[in-house]
């Protein structure tokens, strides 16, 4: 933590940049500056990020917002013990984050809340003139997608999808050999959510691991809001943690693109088998249906002609993994199994451990940075995602995961609804960059700051 601190102390982040957008129209930063953040939600993802931006030296918590006192309460702590000025506070109602977004002493707004709410909050934001900091999924719907770019392109305010799995250190290591062209020219990659998540959608906080069966009001935190999405969407309702990664390795949005998608579901059974083994089969939820099956498979054909299968799997017992492969015609990773084969310098047939292949082609982000990551959540890359948010704010540049990212990724959603609705049907993907992916140059991602 300290190391942290210190790093961000002592070293000078990306350069000033003249802003064109109201509220921030004439402001420069400059090495000693500080960047004004308001907080919309800081629920368990908010109040990590906020525990992230209270070690750093060049940013002030300038506002926060949430509808939960206890939630404002915790955070109001955590700013003040950090040696902080009190923040202004927003939460009276639904809407009232838009008051916060009307403050003079906020430049850029993160945005941690429940999933229905991320489009319209990072559209206002936008429209407020605010670099834009959106956690996943970014959106809903199509129309919403459509929201977000649209958004960006008639105001010019930068936002970015805060998917933190991008700088994880192996998912880094793996986009260093393929720039490298470790793996030959690239042909197929697998990647998911796979996380047993019952307890978070099935949850009531009796017990000291939230084995309980309630959700909706009855819920605590995710369970709240996030069920009632397997409830009511037979959909991949959580694609980027895996596509992210995938997408960026395969230039999509800079030289290719997402074409069409297939998506197929299971049966649904995961969710009533857990509330009838915990709460019993008289429990009014055991007679909940829901819609989500509990394996969703999803395929994405490119313009490169690159094929992408992608797995949500959370309703079902099992250990996690981000199921990530990535091959070439020279070879390939697989996460599971933490193997790689790479013709010509593995044993033929035989799998290498990917270890000392991720630690010779470990990311010079990580290479340079790596010992300040330690303890900023999910084994460091939150400092990453946070780092490059506030960099490229200060700087007022485009992030490296920007709207149309977001857009793309967050489309499997509608799409792979609507294909397991139509028995598998192909769904064409909206160009969300009007034909500019052909011409938008990759961002490079293998330099050692941001």
């Amino acid at each position: 933590m300290t190391t942290r601190r210190n790093f961000i102390k002592n070293t000078s982040l990306a350069g000033a940049g003249l802003f064109t957008v109201p509220g921030f129209a004439t402001k420069r930063f400059g090495a000693n500056d500080k960047l004004n953040i308001g907080m919309i939600g800081v629920g368990l993802r908010g109040t990590n990020h906020l525990n992230n931006l209270l070690l750093r030296k060049d940013v002030s918590i300038t506002a926060i917002c949430d509808i939960d006192p206890a939630r404002i309460n915790l955070a109001k702590n955590l700013i003040s013990k950090a040696g902080f000025k009190a923040p202004q506070v927003f939460g009276k109602d639904d809407y009232d984050y838009r008051n916060l977004l009307e403050l003079k002493n906020v430049d850029a707004v993160i945005i941690s809340t429940p999933w229905l709410w991320h489009t319209r909050m990072a559209v206002d934001t936008m429209k407020a003139g605010k670099y834009t900091g959106v956690e996943v999924s970014a959106s809903n719907t199509l129309e919403e997608c459509w929201d977000l770019v649209n958004t960006h392109e008639a105001t010019g305010t930068h936002m970015m999808i805060l998917e933190n799995v991008n700088y994880r250190r192996d998912v880094l290591a793996v986009l260093n050999m393929v720039k490298q062209s470790v793996f030959g020219e690239l042909v197929h990659f697998r990647c998911g959510y796979q996380h047993d998540l019952r307890h978070v959608k099935l949850n009531d906080g009796k017990t000291a691991y939230g084995k309980g069966v309630e959700f909706g009001e009855k819920g605590i935190s995710e369970s709240k809001w996030r069920t009632e999405h397997a409830v009511k969407r037979n959909a991949d309702v959580y694609p980027t943690h895996g596509l992210g990664p995938i997408a960026v390795m395969a230039d999509i949005n800079r030289g290719n693109r997402f074409v069409s998608l297939t998506s197929h579901a299971t049966k649904s059974i995961g969710l009533h088998n857990y509330i009838v083994e915990v709460g019993g089969e008289d429990h009014p939820n055991a007679k909940v249906k829901f819609r989500q099956g509990d394996v969703i498979t999803s395929t994405i054909n490119t313009a490169n002609e690159e094929t992408i299968i992608i797995t949500l799997d959370s309703n079902l017992p099992r250990p996690y993994s981000l199921d990530f492969r990535v091959q070439g015609a020279k070879g390939l990773w697989e996460v599971n199994g933490n193997r790689i084969y790479v013709e010509g310098k593995s044993e033929p047939h035989r799998w290498d451990k990917a270890t000392e292949w991720l630690t010779k082609y470990d990311h010079p982000l990580w290479k340079k940075y790596g010992e300040y990551a330690v303890g900023a959540g999910h084994g460091g890359m939150d400092f990453f995602v946070l780092n490059s948010f506030v960099e490229s704010a200060k700087a007022n540049i485009a992030p490296p995961l920007d709207a149309y990212d977001a857009a793309a990724w967050s489309a499997v959603t509608p799409l792979s609804e609507a294909s397991i609705a139509n028995n598998g049907e192909p769904q064409d993907f909206p160009d969300f960059t009007r034909g500019n992916w052909i011409k938008r140059k990759p961002y490079n991602w293998m330099k050692e700051t941001y």
